[in-house]
């Protein structure tokens, strides 16, 4: 959900510990497109290009809007048991 730099701090903290696979992979869902979309075109055209992230680490999460969107996300991930689900 949208949120401050509390949210920012516990985003960072669970999509390191699956990129470095501390714990395994579930959902990171982050609700609300548009109030993301700044950070996201930075993780991609900023850090991406500078090589600090890989295509990869981009398939950890996963912005939506829509609740049967996020449902249907989460569920498919659990159901399939990996985490194809979140690919794009």
């Amino acid at each position: 959900m949208p949120g401050g730099l509390g949210t920012l701090d516990e985003l960072f903290e669970v999509l390191m510990l699956i990129q470095t696979q501390k714990i395994k992979p579930f959902p990171v869902i982050m609700v609300g497109k548009r109030y993301w979309q700044g950070l996201l075109d930075w993780l991609r055209f900023t850090a991406l290009k500078e090589g600090k992230l890989s295509l990869k680490d981009l398939e950890i999460f996963k912005a939506m809007d829509e609740p049967d969107e996020i449902v249907r996300t989460i569920k498919d991930f659990y159901e399939e048991g990996h985490p194809k689900a979140l690919r794009r």
